[in-house]
C-alpha cells in the first residue's frame, strides 16, 4: 500500500452526536477517487461496517443519499456516527485488506463467516528415506507433498485407511519409527511394510510412495492398468502368493474410488459452491473437487445480517480463501459482482491462477445443482434444529428463573486418575447447539493443589477463566460472557464457584449444579443453586435431557483431553530430559538395554559400549541419572 490516510468525526460520549447520512455527507469533501477500505463506526466506536471501494468518494455518496437504500442499509446508516478511511494502490489490495479487517473485527452489518476452522489433508514427508502417509492439519511447516484439503477428519480417516491397504506406507511418527526394533500390528494385518526392521529397500518403497503419490494426483488409470499387468505376470511366473497380494490392492484401489462418490471428469481441480437462502438465512455447500475425486463436502452458515444472495456468496469466498489455498476453479450457483476482480485477488494471493464460473449446463452445471440441493436440505435441517433448541433455552430460562433467555451456556468439568494429568475443560452452547470453536482446555498448573482436589481444580479453572474475561472483554460487548454456568457437581461445588466469582468481582452470573440424585441415577439428577432450595425436574422434562446432554458433552470433552495429555506422557522417559539425548541416541540406548529403567542403571563402561553413543554423550547420560537420581 503506498497512502494510508485515517480520519474521524466525533468522540464524544455523548446521546446526542450526530449520526445519519449527513455525518457521512461531510466526510466527502475529505475523499477523491483513490481505491480504498472504509469502516463505519457507531458512537461508542463499535464497527458497524467495513467495505472496500475502486473509488472512495463515489462509493461514500452512496451512503450520503437520504433515500434508496434496503432496510439493512438504512439502518446502518442511522446508527453511523464516524467514519475511517484507508487507501490502497489498487482495488484489488482493497479487497484484500476488506476481508482481513472483516475477519479481525466481526462487523455488525457484514457477512460473516463463523467457520474458520482449517481443513485436513494426507501429507507424504519428503525428508526422510522412508517417507511417512499421514493426516495433517494446520500450517504446512515440513518438508512434504500435502493433498486436500478434505472435507472432514472422517473422510481422511477413511481414504487412509484405505491407502495403506493398497500402498502399504508406514504412518507411524518418525519417533516411534527410530526406536521399532520388530515390526508392529500395522504389518501384521498386512498394512505397513515394516521399513523400520529393514524388511523392504529404500528403491522399492519409493516405488510405494510414487504410486501413492500418483492415485492422489489423480492419475488413477495408469496405476490400476500396472498392477493388474504386475499380478498377470506374477501369475504366469506361477507366484500365486504375490499375485493375491497385487489382487487385494487392485481391490483396495477400486474401494477408495468407490468411496469418493461423484468423481467428474471435466473437473480436475476445483471447489463446486452453492448457496441457499431462506428467511433471512443461508447455507453454503462446498464440495472439496481434486484429482477428479471428490474428497468430501461441508457446509458453512454465515451470518448473512440482512445480505442479499450476491453479497453473501462474494463475502463468503472472499472470508473462505483468505487463509486458505484456493483451488484452480471456483464453481458457483450464483454469479457476483466483481466477479473478475476477486478472481484477480485470489490469483495474487495463491500464486496461479484461480477462475471463478458459473456454469449453465453440462457437467458443472449438474454438480453445482448438487450442490444446491445439498445445501437446502442443510438449511432445513439446520432451521428446525434451531427452533427446537431455542424452544429449550426458554425452558431453561423458566424452569432456572433467569433473568433472560440464555444465550451462552459455558459448562465445567475436569478430569485425572488420583491427580495425575489433571485437566479442566470448558465446554459451551447456544441457541445453534455446541460452539466447538469455543471449547477450551486448561492444564492444572497449581502446584499447592492436592491430588484429586476437584474444589482446588475448579478454582483454579474459573479465576483464569474470569480474569482472561476481564481483560479481554471488560464491557461485554463482544459476546464472550457467559448467561449461564452449569456445574459438575452439588452444593459443595456452587458455593466454592460462587466464591471465587465473588473474588474476580463477578456476582451477576447465574449458576447452577447438576448432581447425581439418589444412588446417583441418571434422571433423577437434584440442581443446586444459591439462596435457593434444591430442586429436581420431572423425568421426562426435555430440558432435563437438555442438561444431560451438555453435562456429557463436557465430561466427554474433559475425559479426551485428559486422555490425550496421559497417552503423550506415556511416550516420555526420562531419556527425554537429557541434553544432547535426541531420536537416535535414545533409540540405540533403548535397543541396546531394553528399557530406560535400564539405561538408568547402567554403569559408564557399558554406556561407552553402546554403538552411536560417545565417551563424552556416555558421560552425560551417566551424570543426568546418578547427579539427579
Amino acid at each position: 500500500m503506498s497512502d494510508e490516510t485515517t480520519t474521524s468525526q466525533g468522540g464524544s460520549e455523548s446521546k446526542d452526536i450526530p449520526r445519519g447520512h449527513k455525518v457521512i455527507e461531510g466526510y466527502l469533501r475529505m475523499l477523491d477517487g483513490s481505491p480504498g477500505v472504509y469502516r463505519m463506526l457507531d458512537p461508542e466506536h463499535n464497527v458497524l461496517y467495513v467495505g472496500k471501494a475502486k473509488n472512495l468518494k463515489n462509493r461514500v455518496s452512496n451512503y450520503a443519499r437520504p433515500h434508496g437504500h434496503s432496510a439493512r442499509i438504512a439502518k446502518m446508516i442511522s446508527e453511523t456516527s464516524q467514519m475511517m478511511f484507508l487507501t490502497t494502490r489498487t482495488e484489488t489490495e482493497a479487497l484484500l485488506l476488506e476481508q482481513n479487517l472483516i475477519k479481525q473485527l466481526k462487523p455488525r452489518y457484514n457477512v460473516l463467516l463463523r467457520d474458520d476452522k482449517s481443513f485436513p489433508n494426507i501429507m507424504v514427508t519428503k525428508d526422510t528415506d522412508f517417507p511417512q502417509i499421514a493426516k495433517h492439519r494446520g500450517a504446512r511447516k515440513r518438508k512434504a507433498s500435502y493433498y486436500g484439503p478434505f472435507a472432514s477428519a472422517s473422510s481422511v480417516n477413511r481414504t487412509l485407511n484405505q491407502l495403506q491397504k493398497v500402498f502399504l506406507l508406514r504412518n507411524c511418527s518418525d519417533a516411534d519409527f527410530q526406536s521399532r526394533t520388530r515390526p508392529c500390528l500395522q504389518y501384521q494385518i498386512k498394512r505397513c511394510t515394516a521399513p523400520c526392521v529393514g524388511n523392504i529397500s529404500k528403491e522399492d518403497y519409493g516405488a510405494l510412495v510414487a504410486e501413492a503419490e500418483r492415485f492422489l494426483q489423480g492419475r488413477n488409470t495408469e496405476l490400476q492398468e500396472k498392477l493388474a499387468l504386475e499380478m498377470q505376470e506374477a501369475s504366469d511366473a506361477m507366484e500365486f502368493e504375490k499375485a493375491a497380494g497385487l489382487r487385494d490392492r487392485i481391490r483396495a484401489l477400486t474401494n477408495v474410488q468407490t468411496a469418493q462418490g461423484i468423481n467428474p471428469r471435466t473437473v480436475g481441480e476445483g471447489d463446486v459452491i452453492g448457496l441457499h437462502m431462506e428467511s433471512g438465512q443461508a447455507c453454503v455447500q462446498v464440495f472439496f473437487i481434486r484429482a477428479h475425486q471428490n474428497w468430501g463436502n461441508k457446509d458453512f452458515y454465515p451470518k448473512t445480517n440482512g445480505a442479499e444472495a450476491e453479497e453473501v456468496l462474494a463475502s463468503f469466498i472472499g472470508q473462505f480463501y483468505e487463509k486458505r489455498e484456493p483451488p484452480r476453479q471456483l464453481i458457483l450457483s450464483h454469479d457476483i459482482e466483481e466477479r473478475a476482480l476477486l478472481a484477480e485477488a485470489l490469483s495474487e494471493n495463491a500464486g496461479k491462477k484461480v477462475e471463478i464460473l458459473v456454469p449453465q449446463r453440462g457437467e458443472k452445471h449438474e454438480l453445482v445443482a448438487s450442490a444446491l440441493r445439498n445445501a437446502r436440505e442443510s438449511l432445513g435441517r439446520k432451521m428446525s434444529e434451531s427452533a427446537a433448541q431455542e424452544k429449550l433455552l426458554v425452558g431453561l430460562k423458566e424452569a432456572f428463573d433467569l433473568p433472560r433467555v440464555p444465550q451462552r451456556i459455558e459448562v465445567y468439568d475436569n478430569s485425572h486418575i488420583q491427580g495425575a494429568h489433571a485437566v479442566g475443560a470448558m465446554i459451551v452452547a447456544g441457541p445453534e447447539g455446541f460452539m466447538k470453536n469455543q471449547y477450551r482446555k486448561y492444564d492444572i498448573r497449581g502446584d499447592d493443589i492436592t491430588p484429586g482436589d476437584d474444589f482446588g481444580m475448579m478454582k483454579e479453572v474459573l479465576t483464569r477463566r474470569f480474569k482472561r474475561l476481564l481483560k479481554d472483554d471488560p464491557d461485554r460487548s463482544k459476546g464472550l460472557w457467559p448467561d449461564l454456568l452449569l456445574i459438575d457437581g452439588g452444593a459443595g461445588q456452587v458455593s466454592a464457584v460462587h466464591e471465587i466469582m465473588k473474588e474476580q468481582g463477578v456476582t451477576d452470573i447465574p449458576m447452577v449444579g447438576v448432581a447425581k440424585g439418589i444412588d446417583r441415577d441418571q434422571g433423577k439428577e437434584e440442581f443446586h443453586r444459591i439462596g435457593h432450595r434444591v430442586m429436581a425436574l420431572r423425568r421426562n422434562d426435555p430440558v432435563l435431557y437438555f442438561i444431560q446432554r451438555l453435562r456429557d458433552e463436557a465430561h466427554r470433552f474433559a475425559i479426551g483431553t485428559h486422555r490425550a495429555k496421559r497417552s503423550k506422557a506415556i511416550g516420555l522417559t526420562r531419556l527425554d530430559d537429557i541434553p544432547g539425548v535426541g531420536a537416535t541416541r535414545k533409540r540405540a540406548l533403548l535397543a541396546h538395554f531394553g528399557s530406560a529403567k535400564a539405561v538408568e542403571g547402567a554403569n559408564l563402561a557399558d554406556l561407552k559400549a553402546v554403538d552411536g553413543i560417545s565417551e563424552k554423550v556416555a558421560q552425560t547420560v551417566y551424570d543426568f541419572f546418578h547427579e539427579n537420581g
